[in-house]
């Protein structure tokens, strides 16, 4: 008992240390998760763009009411450097490829089915958005549109 416990301790520290939600100022860690055509994306590969990080589901109502703002913040920005790295926590494959469709977004697209890249960075409700340099690092979290706009646009021109 008094080995086990000592070891159990360590473990849930390590456990703690490695789930962490990511803070400004600090580099996002990496999601490698499957798109739509079932290819597995580094978020990492996006370095060198602007990345709106946006945490979301088909099911979530909040989530598909942002849709059109995000949709004009992409389409104003996406030829000077800004991607979008979507990451569904629907279980459902059909149902977030039907949410795709219906919302007609363009961006980049993955799926966290088994909601391993949601608990590691503690992502406790949804929509919830990161905006991220081109080093990768987190600019802020869940601004609003207008806020969300106007640094991406700092960080592009």
């Amino acid at each position: 008992m008094k080995r086990i416990l000592p070891a159990l301790a360590a473990l849930f520290i390590s456990l703690q240390v490695f789930a962490q939600q990511p803070t400004v100022g600090t580099a996002a860690p990496d999601i490698k998760l499957p798109d739509t055509k079932g290819k597995k994306v580094d978020l990492s590969s996006l370095k060198g763009k602007v990345v709106v990080l946006d945490f979301w589901a088909s099911w979530c109502g909040p989530c598909r009411r942002s849709m059109p703002d995000l949709k004009a913040l992409y389409e104003k920005y996406k030829g000077k450097g800004l991607e979008v790295y979507a990451v569904s926590l629907d279980t459902d494959k059909k149902d977030w490829q039907k949410a795709i469709g219906e919302d007609a977004t363009t961006w980049l697209h993955v799926i966290d089915m088994d909601n391993a890249v949601a608990k590691k960075w503690k992502i406790e409700y949804i929509p919830n958005t990161y905006l991220l340099d081109k080093q990768g690092n987190v600019v802020s979290i869940n601004a609003n549109h207008v806020a969300l706009e106007q640094q991406v646009d700092k960080l592009l021109n």
